[in-house]
């Protein structure tokens, strides 16, 4: 059973997570590694915008996942929204595509024990905000249908709102373990 990740004397955080809650944790994290690797179109690309950054063109995401994660930047003009995300989407989804990559090899070097640097402790964090992103929205959580309501709905099937709850607690118990050092 998954203990809650907490800072150690020695200035680590650790955290324990079990064979099977490691398990889903990096499918989950190799999931939203696909999700990015897959729409990542940069091979078709003019090799000078793609040195610098820029994409030939930008269209907002179909996928209401994606699009969770790459935003618009202007929700009242499509096509300054489009212009904005051609300069800032290549570099942000390879930030993204990193912090999940990373977070899927802490994983596959780590035991029963996560342990965690600093900076590694920032990229997991990073990567569960994103999967849990991805995972609200494919559960359509919103402000009018509550992780509550969802979580009664399956109460006797254990599924995905079950597993955002986890993730929840998980990023939770990173994030103090994280302030900890921080605050003193």
């Amino acid at each position: 059973m998954a203990h809650a990740f907490e800072r150690s004397i020695t200035g680590k955080i650790i955290g324990r997570l079990d064979a099977v809650e490691q398990a889903l944790l990096r499918s989950l994290l190799q999931q939203l590694a696909v999700l990015l690797h897959e729409s990542d179109d940069g091979a078709a690309q003019d090799p000078i915008a793609q040195l610098v950054g820029i994409q030939d063109l930008a269209e907002r995401p179909a996928d209401p996942a994606l699009l969770r994660l790459f935003p618009d930047a202007y929700r009242e003009d499509e096509a300054a929204a489009n212009d904005f995300r051609r300069y800032t989407e290549a570099a942000l989804r390879a930030k993204k595509t990193s912090e999940a990559d990373a977070a899927i090899a802490i994983l596959d070097r780590a035991d029963s024990k996560v342990e965690l640097s600093e900076a590694e402790a920032k990229l997991m964090l990073a990567a569960l905000n994103n999967t849990r992103l991805v995972l609200a929205t494919r559960l359509s959580l919103t402000d009018e249908t509550t992780l509550e309501q969802l979580l009664i709905a399956e109460q006797d099937s254990g599924g995905a709102a079950h597993l955002y709850e986890w993730l929840t607690w998980l990023q939770e118990t990173l994030v103090r373990a994280v302030m900890r050092d921080e605050t003193n």
